[in-house]
């Protein structure tokens, strides 16, 4: 089956009709269906006697569902559709003995391999329980897929889903293996929640809501679309049928350094409370037949630790004529970057209806945040504050039609709505009674003595998706997908409202203007987008196979000037420019994975594969009123980056070849070869008008290669000590890190041409290693490691025209960051209590790879400390200090 997704128009329809069902036929009968749903996990293997032959119509059952299968006459058994977790399994035979294989781990999208063999049974006895050890390995993978459970989670000194994704190979700084950062797909229970605005995530995932979390940094099936780099598909926990479950945590927490080593201007004395948490989160059944739920609420609070006086307030007037100050603040030390979070997640399941299960889920954010400006840092009271709602929510339908087959269709809706503004209200008069800020030079280095931030931006995105896909087992070693997914979108930004600087009567006031025609406002734009794709999973032994295909369709939606050359249609004598349509954008992707064994716990494998994904669709509709160029004259030059609605997919073709195994009980390897050619990238392209006049605007011209290895090692002890460590080495380059970075050159004089050289985030060497001591349910202490080489930047020897040298030929100096977590638990009262403490950046280091000068490649210090002298005041150049937490966790059952 596929899914529509619907323009605004029935003829839209009819012609998307038209596209969409000639192409989702030709994928049916190229793959019929594919792989397992990827909120699901599958569980196969084979049942044997003692002699080694096959049993058949033995029993395997997941204890407590109603999930199983009989095995066939080989001996093999089949069971799909089975919810990520750590289950019992039960496997029974008339005349043999039963054995319970417990604590055995089902991820989504995987296949679980049970093999066991059953003893005839003499004499009654009962039955035999053993422990499955989760491979350290899977042998069976075709490219690089980390899974993290929310039992490994639980120890880890992490806090939110960006924190685990930056611990995965081949991911630095939210860049996967080298691509652009807004190259991946995020989805919540295997729906996108990408905000289509930039392509980041839409909602903040706490680590209190993950059930599992599945990190594709290679290739990845047809069943993901709009992803170059790689997937991200975070599993929200759910209630159980059979017991109420209730669990909180509680931490305080405070930054702790010394101000000499960091140049703090403003400090202030250790507050254990500045960072606060509170979690709460309740599941179980209902009142109703077969219904569960999961309720969880969260609130964060911060003060950050970069500081401002406030010394001034935003209403003062002082005399900078004849540099006169007159301060009214209070002189007190106020944070900078608070941030605070109200987080919340509900989870509904209902299986009263035969082999149907129906769900809905919502989980949402809402945060208030500042970023620090080193220019306010005296008036703190007049720098703007970003506020953002998001809200994914909607219906999952699963029907198992058999024990073979079953079909999801799933509905959401992804709000998402930010502003960055002082004040809601442009017509606000505290715009009026403040004024724009005003410094002087002279006095604090410049900092603002008074004065409101005046920009203004809103952007708000509501888009209303759909999936649909049907799993079908067609035989023991095919198990396939068909299905499709589309996406309607809300799409506004711009400016709100501007305050502009008019004078009157030789008095400067401010001038709200909203939607003049010279400061355009918030503008909406529909974009439509859809795809179908078919998917086979195939596995022999321990060969698999796993090949696909994917169609996708965009639409912008909206209208663009037929002549680039008479863009505003305003040249006399040229040909006419006229609005058109722009074009429908329909690519195709093929993909394949294959994995083949060659040591009893080792395979090679291999995967390629096309990706595509439209650039951020901000970037599109951005500036893109091409009448703006009405006043362009002949000779005349602008650099101002106008957008463009008629760009077309980015594409990156990716190849990865690899090695894994198991070579003891207690260690594995899995490395992993890769490489990647990216073309049509979003740069920037300067169009000569037929009256000789050049403008700027964008298009898919930029192009970048990316190669390299990832080598992971895992050690599980037979003791208490389990060691993780991987090791990324890797190349990428590129004609330009930035859209815009080409338009910048020319406009700074430099050679704008295309040339290949490391982008901003080409990491050479990156080493993560976790080091956890645990006794479960007693204690656990965890250490994260990471080692990071310095990421490039461009040198200079001088100041002024021609002082830089070749762009990103300096490296920054390698860095050092330590992270560690220390875990209690004591049983009280029938609850499951812990103490925890975790500090981040243990040893206080000031720099990973962030800001350094460009004449001495060091964050330190500049050859020219006069000219440097207000960067070399801002404190915030510096990685944050190092952060203390304490807390508390509870967890209670009652088993129903």
């Amino acid at each position: 089956m596929f899914f529509l997704r619907f323009p605004p128009s029935l003829r839209s329809v009819r012609l998307i009709l038209l596209r969409v069902i000639p192409c989702a036929a030709i994928l049916f009968f190229l793959l019929p269906a594919s792989l397992v749903a990827d909120t699901k996990g599958k569980l196969s293997g084979r049942i044997l006697d003692k002699k080694g032959e096959p049993l058949l119509a033995a029993n395997i059952l997941i204890v407590g569902s109603s999930m199983g299968a009989m095995t066939d006459l080989e001996g093999y058994f089949v069971v799909i559709n089975v919810p990520p977790g750590t289950y019992d399994v039960r496997i029974s035979s008339i005349g043999y003995q039963t054995k319970i294989v417990q604590q055995l781990r089902i991820s989504a999208g995987q296949t679980t391999t049970l093999n066991e063999s059953l003893p005839e049974e003499v004499i009654e006895s009962q039955e035999v329980i053993i422990t499955a050890d989760r491979p350290l390995v899977d042998v069976r993978q075709t490219s690089s897929v980390s899974i993290l459970a929310k039992e490994d989670i639980a120890v880890l000194p992490v806090q939110d889903l960006s924190d685990i994704i930056n611990l995965q190979a081949g991911v630095v700084d939210g860049h996967f293996r080298g691509g652009r950062k807004g190259e991946v797909q995020y989805q919540l229970d295997g729906v996108s929640v990408n905000n289509p605005f930039d392509n980041s995530s839409s909602v903040r995932l706490d680590r209190s809501v993950l059930q599992e979390v599945q990190v594709i940094s290679g290739t990845f099936d047809a069943e993901y679309g709009q992803a170059m780099s790689g997937v991200v598909n975070a599993i929200l926990k759910s209630g159980s049928e059979n017991a109420f479950e209730w669990s909180g945590e509680t931490y305080i927490g405070d930054v702790h350094t010394s101000s000499s080593n960091r140049g703090f201007t403003f400090t202030r004395a250790l507050r254990p409370w500045a960072i606060q948490n509170y979690q709460f989160s309740l599941s179980g059944p209902t009142f109703l037949p077969a219904t569960t739920f999961l309720v969880g609420l969260r609130r964060y609070t911060s003060d950050g630790y970069l500081f401002g006086e406030r010394r001034f307030s935003p209403t003062d007037r002082s005399d900078l004529e004849s540099k006169t100050f007159y301060p009214t603040g209070d002189g007190s030390v106020v944070p900078m970057t608070p941030f605070g979070e109200w987080g919340g997640q509900l989870k509904l399941s209902n299986r009263s209806l035969d082999n149907i299960q129906v769900g809905y889920q919502a989980i949402g954010n809402n945060i208030t945040e500042k970023r620090y400006n080193h220019f306010f840092r005296l008036n703190p009271d007049g720098e703007k504050t970003q506020r953002s709602v998001s809200l994914a929510h909607g219906f999952d339908w699963t029907h198992t039609l058999s024990d073979i087959m079953f079909y999801t269709v799933n509905v959401r809706q992804n709000f998402f709505e930010y502003s960055d503004l002082m004040y809601e209200d442009v017509f606000d008069p505290r715009y009026l009674e403040a004024g724009d800020p005003k410094s002087d030079a002279t006095y604090s280095l410049g900092a603002a003595v008074q004065g409101v931030d005046l920009n203004r931006f809103r952007q708000k995105t509501n888009s209303f998706v759909v999936k649909a896909s049907a799993t079908y087992q067609a035989t023991r070693s095919h198990l396939m997908k068909l299905g499709g997914e589309g996406q309607l979108s809300l799409l506004s930004f711009g400016s709100p409202g501007v305050l502009v600087p008019t004078t009157v009567g030789g008095v400067q006031v401010l001038l709200p203007r909203i939607d003049h025609p010279d400061y355009p406002g918030v503008r909406t734009y529909k974009p439509v987008s859809y795809a179908v794709f078919a998917q086979d999973r195939m596995e022999w032994n321990d060969i698999t196979v796993r090949a696909g295909l994917r169609m996708e369709y965009f639409s912008a939606n909206t209208r663009v000037p037929s002549d680039l050359q008479n863009p505003a249609n305003t040249i006399s004598g040229a040909p006419l420019s006229i609005p058109i349509k722009t074009t429908d954008k329909i690519v195709v992707a093929p993909r394949l994975g294959v994995s083949y064994p060659i040591l009893e716990r080792g395979s090679i494998f291999f995967s390629y594969g096309h990706f595509y994904q439209m650039p951020g669709l901000g970037q599109l509709f951005s500036n893109s009123d091409y009448s703006v160029l009405k006043e362009l004259q002949a000779g005349g030059v602008s650099y101002g980056v106008l957008g463009n609605p008629d760009l077309k997919p980015e594409f990156t073709a990716q190849y990865e070849f690899g090695f894994k195994a198991e070579f003891t009980e207690y260690f594995g390897m899995d490395v992993s070869l890769f490489s990647k050619d990216i073309r049509d990238l979003l740069g920037v392209e300067f169009i000569s008008t037929y009256a000789a006049a050049e403008y700027a605007h964008l298009t898919n011209v930029d192009f970048g290669t990316v190669s390299g290895f990832t080598i992971a090692l895992d050690h599980r002890s037979f003791g208490m000590l389990n060691v993780n460590v991987d090791y990324t080495y890797q190349f990428a380059q590129g004609n330009s890190s930035d859209p815009r970075e080409t338009a910048t050159r020319a406009e700074a004089g430099e050679d704008p041409r295309p040339r290949q050289v490391p982008l901003l985030w080409d990491q050479r060497h990156t080493l993560n290693a976790v080091f956890v001591l645990q006794e479960p349910g007693d204690f656990s202490v965890t250490s994260i490691i990471k080692f990071a080489s310095g990421q490039p930047y461009t040198p200079s020897i001088g100041t002024g025209f021609g002082a830089s040298l070749e762009a990103n030929s300096g490296r920054k100096p390698s860095s050092v960051l330590v992270d560690v977590r220390g875990e209690k638990h004591f049983a009280f009262g029938g609850l499951d209590l812990s103490v925890f403490a975790r500090v981040f950046n243990l040893f206080d280091s000031r720099f990973f790879n962030g800001f350094v000068f460009a004449d001495t490649g060091s964050p330190d210090y500049s050859l020219n400390p006069v000219g440097d002298q207000v960067t070399l005041s801002d404190p915030s150049r510096y990685y944050a200090p190092r952060r203390i937490e304490i807390g508390m966790s509870f967890r209670g059952i009652v088993q129903q």
